[in-house]
């Protein structure tokens, strides 16, 4: 008998119905049976499931004679099913990777529930996936199982049957089963929810719900949508039949009121000329379940009113009022804003009439986000080693507190900040300031850029449209013409800004500032580090930080990192630092630490016993610690072809080269990646790019730049003399690192003992 049955009827999707059976017949988990319903569907869905039917034992094909609707194709698939769990799934949806493994992993861990609730993310064409709303009420923090009177803001999350999995004897036992018509997922879920003895919640995405352009049956214009009313007949009826379950009229009334009017309000659903008698329906049904002493939200209270009176004409004239009110406000809000701007430049084009301030240095990066990176550690070099300047930070509202005490802190678009540009000599920026700055005779612009490139940057990205997307060269070019300063860590990057960024910049060939914390962090701060993430003692720290793939249009995880841990056992943890650009998480589980939002990547590296990515130029900055770095290449020749590449990565590595993910699991279970051969690949590439990050880059720059010239500036120190502060594990006298089991079955090796 399998652990799951899922069941996934088909009608007139042909077009996602293979992507969906794929989702299930490539889980983690393959302890399954499918269960799909061709629901008399007069397009391929029929053909597809035998095909599929006849490739894997584990899909059971249900052809139906006749159409009979979502909720009467999944009854069929219920009557077949054998599974401990069901699951539905609909066809032009799909499961996550791994979720029906995270699923059973929470089930035993919560000990059999009758239902178990899990999360999902609505799907767009445009790649975008957008979480439920009401993910909070899936925390898996305190008590579980429990029942629904512990936590009734369940009843908030969508209404549906796909985002739960139910013990099919607890089903079987209360005879539950689908109506036909619309809204079938109604009558069924509020019972099972309300009835169930034990329930339980994952938090975690394990379905993406695919918003169709067109297609979509409740975004159909139809008098099925009458159907709704039906549908709360038999919800009201089996709390009818069931006393003890009368303390629930009250939480299902104000959900059926709120229902009707979604129904009502949206354009696409019911037919023109139907709208007054669905109103008069929705208040027959208002005054039939209206419950005593039900609460509502004051935004709430006239919908419902309008719907108790049944006031068609007067909703329409509100609704018609609040668009009328809507478009005036924001006409209004446009006009202000535009006014602001206006005054703002006017005050910018006065500010720089005055004198320029020689003791005033204004510092920002990323766009605004945060305090970090080169300008970080350049601002706090200038207050250590020129006190005379008064610096100030640039970030946006929601970053202010990033910064840290010391900076005068300035918001984008404000006076202070258009003050600050105008009058202040120094401007440190590691991407572009505002393209309406104008730079001074006296100011002086230090781009800091971001480290080591790899990838193509600048004026190369000209033959790489991909990767340049709306990039506007002449104003790149603009942009570098205000510079007086460029930061480079190593004669590769020297030569290529020089090229790429052609002007009349001096280039500081002085290491990069964000790396000089690597030279002077202790191992006290290591540990509290550690401790501050939640990495267990004596465990294996792996950072993952994987780059943009501009040739891909969504940016999906390249690894599944749960299979991999999994693989290694449990002394390995992982650090997963998405690229900012990547919209999601790179993996879910119990040893996989998310850090994409962490805001020092220094102290992410401080942390970590060694680094995998695969093209990020933070390997060149992680080499300065060194400790073992692995970087996975499966697709170097795509991302090669997209970006553009300084040089064959896989030819002149900084570490073990993993291409495939297995390969990178035996890597790190055989102990390659801190091998001796893994050593002197890192000896190499620190050599090549790491001869000036000795701890005093940051020094060194501040004095050129603001204390005139080179006079006392610190001389480098050999790579043989640096000793950079080891990691956690490193420093263990006998460490966990060589012990760990190798995985099962062959698999390649990328490096030899």
């Amino acid at each position: 008998m399998p652990r799951f049955s899922v069941i996934v009827p088909a009608y007139k999707v042909q077009a996602y119905l293979s992507e969906c059976l794929d989702s299930v017949l490539s889980q983690s988990y393959p302890d399954l049976e499918l269960i799909a319903v061709n629901d008399c569907s007069p397009d391929a869905c029929g053909a597809l499931i035998d095909e599929y039917a006849a490739r894997d034992a584990r899909v059971k094909a249900v052809h139906l004679a006749e159409n009979q609707g979502l909720g009467r194709a999944r009854n069929a698939g219920m009557a077949r099913a054998t599974g401990d769990y069901l699951v539905f799934l609909d066809s032009d949806d799909t499961l996550t990777p791994d979720a029906l493994r995270a699923i059973a992993d929470r089930i035993k861990e919560t000990g059999e529930p009758d239902v178990l609730v899990f999360d999902y993310a609505r799907t767009y064409w445009n790649g975008e996936a957008v979480r439920n709303q009401a993910a909070a009420q899936l925390t898996q923090q305190g008590p579980a199982p429990f029942r629904l009177e512990d936590r009734p803001g369940l009843l908030r999350v969508l209404m549906v049957a796909w985002n739960k999995a139910y013990r099919r004897e607890f089903v079987t036992e209360q005879g539950f089963e689908f109506p036909p018509g619309y809204y079938e997922d109604t009558p069924w879920t509020f019972p099972v929810l309300m009835t169930a003895e034990s329930i339980a919640t994952l938090d975690r995405v394990c379905v993406h719900y695919r918003q169709r352009r067109q297609g979509n049956i409740l975004r159909t214009t139809s008098r099925k949508h009458f159907d709704i009313f039906e549908q709360y007949d038999r919800v009201f009826a089996y709390v009818e039949q069931r006393p003890e379950l009368g303390r629930w009229r009250p939480e299902l009334f104000r959900r059926m009121v709120d229902h009707h009017i979604t129904v009502f309000t949206r354009r696409d659903r019911l037919p023109r000329g139907s709208r007054a008698e669905f109103l008069r329906r929705a208040r027959a049904h208002y005054r039939r379940y209206r419950a005593p002493g039900t609460k509502l939200p004051l935004r709430s209270r006239l919908r419902h009113t309008l719907v108790r009176f049944g006031l068609h004409r007067t909703f329409r004239t509100l609704r018609l009022v609040s668009a009328v009110r809507r478009r005036t406000l924001k006409s209004a809000v446009k006009f202000a804003r535009a006014l602001r701007a206006a005054v703002l430049q006017l005050h910018y084009r006065i500010q720089l009439r005055l004198p320029l301030r020689s003791d005033r240095a204004v510092f920002t990066a990323h766009w605004g986000r945060g305090h970090g990176g080169n300008p970080g550690a350049l601002e706090e070099a200038f207050r250590t080693h020129a006190p005379h300047i008064r610096t100030a930070w640039i970030a946006r509202p929601e970053h202010q507190q990033a910064v840290p005490p010391g900076p005068r802190r300035l918001r984008p678009g404000t006076a202070a900040y258009w003050t600050a540009l105008a009058r202040s000599k120094y401007l440190v920026n590691n991407v572009a300031f505002d393209r309406r700055l104008k730079k001074r005779p006296g100011q002086v612009f230090v781009q800091t850029q971001h480290g080591t490139p790899l990838g193509h940057m600048g004026l190369d990205l000209q033959e790489h449209p991909a990767a340049a997307g709306d990039t506007d060269f002449e104003e790149l070019l603009r942009d570098v013409d205000r510079w007086d300063y460029v930061l480079s860590g190593n004669r590769h990057t020297t030569l290529t800004w020089e090229r790429v960024y052609p002007g009349r910049y001096t280039t500081l060939e002085y290491g990069s500032p964000r790396n000089d914390l690597f030279q002077r962090a202790t191992s006290v701060e290591v540990n509290r580090l550690r401790e501050s993430l939640g990495i267990p003692q004596g465990a294996v720290a792996i950072l993952y930080a994987p780059t943009h793939r501009d040739h891909r249009r969504t940016q999906r995880p390249v690894l599944d990192l749960e299979r991999v841990l999994r693989r290694l056992g449990p002394r390995f943890v992982v650090l997963a630092r998405a690229d900012e650009r990547h919209g999601g998480t790179l993996g879910e589980g119990a040893r996989i630490i998310d850090v994409s939002a962490h805001p020092s990547v220094e102290s992410l590296c401080l942390a970590s016993d060694a680094l995998l990515t695969d093209y990020s130029s933070l390997m060149f900055d992680y080499a300065n610690l060194d400790r073992p770095i692995v970087v996975h290449t499966e697709d170097w020749e795509a991302y090669a072809a997209a970006r553009g590449a300084y040089f064959d990565l896989r030819a002149f590595p900084p570490g073990a080269v993993a291409r495939s993910e297995d390969e990178l699991i035996d890597i790190f279970a055989t102990g390659h990646w801190r091998g001796s051969r893994s050593a002197q690949l890192r000896a190499a590439f620190r050599e090549r790019f790491c001869p000036y990050d000795d701890g005093r880059a940051a020094e060194r720059v501040v004095r050129h730049v603001a204390l005139g010239g080179t006079e006392g500036r610190p001389a480098f120190i050999p790579l043989a003399e640096r000793r950079p502060v080891p990691s956690a594990a490193a420093a263990l006298a006998h460490s966990p690192l060589a012990t760990v089991p190798q995985p099962s079955g062959p698999l390649p090796v990328t490096e030899s003992r």
